[in-house]
């Protein structure tokens, strides 16, 4: 007996698109190792290289620059006037009160306004600063992310390889078996079956890893297109991995208040929030010290040119000054009215700081919670399910080669190894990804180091 020629002329066709993805995710040459991309060397092209980064520095450094210059005097103004020139004659000589005026004038606000200016500037600028902080922090976040997003879809193609490997072999028992009449058709068709969706389970994710790493490098500030090849990871490294800090690790549940403290204390979005108040503190007192007058202090020279008629002595010169002063004539409607505004400014600052506050405990709360269940669910594969499975499995093939197991159960055992391997690395993913955040959300760049580190309070 022999297999349909419809069903060879598919396998024939599905062992040749497999051939081809193989190709494309054959291992690189030695040659090519020096450009695998670890983590650390995703985090440090991040922060070299990502624009919008760069940008929140430039931003910084631009707020910087703001305090000198409303904490300084206006510029001085100079004038030059022709007072009284006659109209018929249009000559500086033919009255007494016709000069060239040479002037100088400087405005003068009134003391404490230009320091309170300075001071909200500075504040700002601080606040600049943090938000730079703040951004390098989800900048770091969003690489480890977005990096295991990609180490987990790389070892979920390999395992999609490795049981396409598989499921022929399994294709080709269960063809030999047909052959020699102890096998069934449809059991070679149902594993041609299982292959066709392993093929397309695969191309589907090829298409999601090529996003991903379209994102990472968006990310590390290189063209969308740019080719990313992440180090092998494999159970060892992971165990290495995932259990270096056990101690530390076990205790998150109990340090998330201390987590949230510190996140008070050092979260940069928070800090950022905390000198924007400050700032309103100073905006509002400037808005105060409006009620008090600006003054403008000038010195004039006048050339007078001709004699004078009565004692045909040449004219002199006049000399001036001036000294005025704004009003605050319509306090009720303007000054009154600037209080009220910065004074509402300050409390939405005050109301925004509690606000981001509480979203701060309820990530850290939320990713705390991710990163304990991600690490209690791999202890649990790596502990039972796995072996289970792969314990299964190899029961089943034994089995079914001695016609003690039909064929679908065979399958399904092998599938429920090949999806729990799977899970396996998601749930490895999960728990980096949760760390990653649970570490923004605390406003740190890692959590390696937090058993040893003093929590400060500045509520």
């Amino acid at each position: 007996m022999h297999v349909p020629v419809k069903a060879q002329s598919r396998l024939a066709v599905l062992t040749f698109s497999l051939m081809l993805i193989s190709v494309a995710w054959s291992p690189l040459p030695a040659s090519a190792k020096a450009s695998l991309l670890s983590l650390a060397a995703a985090e440090q092209i991040a922060i070299d290289h990502n624009p919008a980064l760069m940008a929140a520095g430039s931003q910084a450094a631009a707020m910087a620059a703001v305090p000198s210059q409303v904490g300084t005097l206006p510029d001085p103004k100079v004038s030059f006037k022709a007072l009284n020139l006659p109209v018929d004659s249009f000559s500086a000589t033919q009255e007494n009160m016709t000069q060239l005026q040479l002037g100088i004038s400087q405005a003068i606000p009134f003391p404490g306004k230009l320091g309170l200016k300075a001071e909200a500037a500075e504040h700002m600028a601080a606040a600049a600063l943090e938000n730079r902080q703040e951004f390098r922090l989800v900048l770091l976040r969003n690489t480890r992310i977005h990096w295991w997003n990609l180490a987990y879809l790389d070892k979920a193609l390999e395992i999609i390889r490795r049981n396409q490997d598989l499921l022929r072999n399994l294709v080709k028992i269960a063809e030999t078996k047909y052959k020699t009449g102890k096998g069934l058709q449809q059991d070679v068709l149902l594993a041609q079956l299982e292959l066709s969706k392993l093929l397309e389970r695969e191309l589907n994710l090829v298409a999601v890893r090529a996003s991903e790493a379209a994102r990472l490098n968006a990310l590390l500030g290189r063209p969308a297109a740019t080719a990313i090849i992440l180090p092998q990871q494999n159970a060892h490294d992971l165990k290495e991995l995932t259990y270096k800090n056990s101690h530390d690790l076990e205790s998150i549940h109990e340090q998330t208040g201390l987590l949230k403290q510190w996140a008070r204390a050092h979260r940069p979005m928070l800090l950022s929030m905390d000198w924007r108040i400050k700032a309103s503190d100073s905006r509002l007192a400037l808005a105060e010290k409006d009620y008090y007058p600006d003054f403008n202090l000038g010195a004039a020279y006048g050339f007078r040119s001709g004699v004078n008629p009565a004692n045909q002595q040449p004219r002199a010169d006049f000399a001036s000054i001036m000294l005025s002063m704004s009003v605050p004539l319509y306090a009720g409607s303007k000054q009154d009215k600037a209080v009220d505004q910065r004074t509402a400014e300050k409390a939405q600052a005050e109301f925004l700081w509690e606000d981001a506050a509480n979203q701060v405990d309820a990530d850290i709360d939320a990713a705390a919670s991710d990163f304990r269940i991600a690490r209690n669910q791999l202890i649990l594969f790596e502990k039972g399910i796995l072996p289970q499975a792969r314990q299964t499995t190899a029961s089943m093939l034994a089995g079914y080669q001695v016609n003690k197991v039909d064929f679908l159960n065979l399958v399904r055992a092998q599938l429920n190894e090949f999806n729990t391997d799977i899970q396996y690395w998601l749930q490895v993913s999960k728990a980096h990804q949760a760390e990653a955040r649970l570490a923004a959300a605390a406003g740190k760049e890692t959590l390696e180091h937090e058993a040893n580190k003093e929590v400060i309070n500045h509520e």
